[in-house]
């Protein structure tokens, strides 16, 4: 736990550095390739859970813990949820995949608890293959997670596109500037847990370079002001050609 939450520590001073000479788009990706690191050791914990319930149930090796250690379950899975709501929350807030990861290392924990709670009790009850039963339905669960988040951090690293929804809502709002004909072209990239947008907009031909500069700030300003967390927005001005009657 130390570990993992030194790691997140880093890497948030790492993508909060300002913009400098060599990194003049900033240093924000830093933190989806925390959140890769991150959820390897999601992943591997998954698989520690998993092998170690596997070897028990081929061995035969099952324990029948006394009642101090049903307790010790029970506190740590309340410790464990309520510090992976209390992470989870502020992962949220500032949109943070780093901290997502790190959120659910603390709800692993409390998930190999409860395997744990479910084994000592079932044990307790003469049930003593639930404990590594239980591992193995938790290791696929975590798994599960760790690959989404892994997912989630490859798509900030690559530019992959915003979502459906975010691009349709950017289009709407610069539809909706005054001066805008039609949109020639409107791309989107991630850029950590912020999106870059370029835009090509087509205005009357007959507008002057000011007139045409003062759309491309309006739309600009709207984008980069809007609830869609985008970093930087590049407005490019064509003249608008009427290419047949359906077009006027």
């Amino acid at each position: 736990d130390v570990f993992s939450t030194v790691v997140v520590m880093i890497g948030f001073y790492m993508a909060k550095k300002p913009d400098d000479a060599d990194h003049p788009y900033g240093h924000e990706k830093m933190e989806p390739v925390v959140a890769k690191i991150l959820a390897g050791i999601l992943f591997i914990t998954a698989l520690g859970i998993g092998y170690n319930g596997f070897q028990r149930i081929q061995t035969g090796n099952y324990e029948i813990p006394g009642v101090i250690a049903l307790y010790a379950a029970v506190l740590s899975i309340i410790a464990k949820e309520w510090m992976y709501h209390y992470t989870v929350k502020g992962a949220k807030k500032i949109d943070s995949t780093a901290l997502l990861a790190d959120s659910w290392h603390h709800r692993s924990d409390a998930f190999s608890s409860i395997g744990a709670l479910i084994g000592i009790q079932g044990a307790r009850l003469g049930y003593k293959f639930f404990d590594p039963a239980a591992s193995l339905i938790i290791c696929v669960l975590i798994s599960k997670v760790s690959i989404d988040i892994y997912r989630q951090s490859i798509n900030q690293l690559v530019d992959h596109a915003g979502d459906k929804d975010t691009i349709e809502n950017i289009r709407t709002v610069i539809m909706g500037v005054g001066g805008v004909i039609k949109i020639n072209q409107l791309k989107t990239r991630s850029h950590a847990s912020k999106l870059y947008v370029d835009v090509e907009v087509a205005v009357d031909s007959a507008l002057s370079v000011v007139e045409g500069h003062e759309i491309a700030e309006e739309i600009h300003e709207k984008i980069e002001n809007s609830d869609f967390k985008v970093k930087h927005c590049m407005v490019h001005i064509d003249p608008y050609k009427c290419v047949n009657e359906n077009d006027q």
